[in-house]
């Protein structure tokens, strides 16, 4: 807590200034352009991982990156907490991107891989089951890429699940299917500090280095005409 006191401490003398003006400009409004859905892992840091600044993401973060999926009608069959989140990224902020965002070494993906149910935690184990669609998938289709541990090769499998529950959402799918929204998949690997974007042509994640990312790039711009 103490250094967490400091940082603002710092924040306010040493970077405010460099940030007065955008922050007076974003008092007004916000206009990001992607929902940035990942973990609540702190080793996930999406500002820091993709070089963004305030008014750039709308974030929703929780354990595992999980979006319960929604009845036919809309309405989630979880936590009402993402799908407000999701509603209002796409019907108020009228984002253009959805980025869901897996990690390695995911303490959510760690628990359902080993079915370790935690009896003292009964929120957490039900909120979990979100994620057993990616771990019976991995049971009957097998990994992305076999070289990952276990629980990684959920991981991966997990972003492409929440995805898939993504577009259960009427207003999700009506805003891809007119191509005024684009769903994708990341994963963060800690340890070399690499972010990876799942390719359906390869099916696989494929590190974003500069090449990835002007293919990326070329193919939202290609959308938008």
């Amino acid at each position: 807590m103490r250094k967490l006191i400091l940082g603002i401490v710092e924040f306010r003398e040493k970077m405010l200034p460099h940030y007065a003006e955008q922050f007076n400009k974003l008092a007004l409004a916000q206009t990001p352009d992607a929902l940035f859905v990942t973990c609540s892992d702190s080793r996930v840091v999406p500002d820091l991982l993709a070089s963004t600044h305030p008014g750039d993401l709308f974030t929703m973060r929780n354990v595992g990156n999980l979006i319960p999926p929604a009845t036919t009608d809309g309405v989630s069959t979880g936590d009402l907490s993402e799908a407000s989140a999701i509603e209002y990224a796409v019907l108020v902020l009228k984002v253009a991107n959805i980025v869901v965002c897996g990690h390695s070494e995911c303490g959510a993906m760690k628990s359902v891989y080993s079915r370790n149910a935690k009896v003292k935690s009964p929120n957490l184990d039900k909120w979990l089951c979100h994620a057993n669609n990616a771990a019976f998938r991995l049971e009957q289709e097998g990994p992305l890429d076999g070289r990952l541990k276990p629980h990684d090769q959920l991981s991966q499998l997990n972003v492409l699940v929440q995805l898939e529950h993504l577009m259960t959402y009427p207003i999700v799918r009506q805003q891809v299917t007119a191509g005024a929204l684009v769903l994708s998949g990341w994963w963060f690997d800690i340890a070399t500090g690499d972010m990876y974007a799942y390719e359906r042509s390869s099916r696989s994640f494929e590190v974003i280095d500069r090449a990835m990312a002007e293919r990326m790039i070329a193919r939202l711009a290609a959308r938008a005409r």
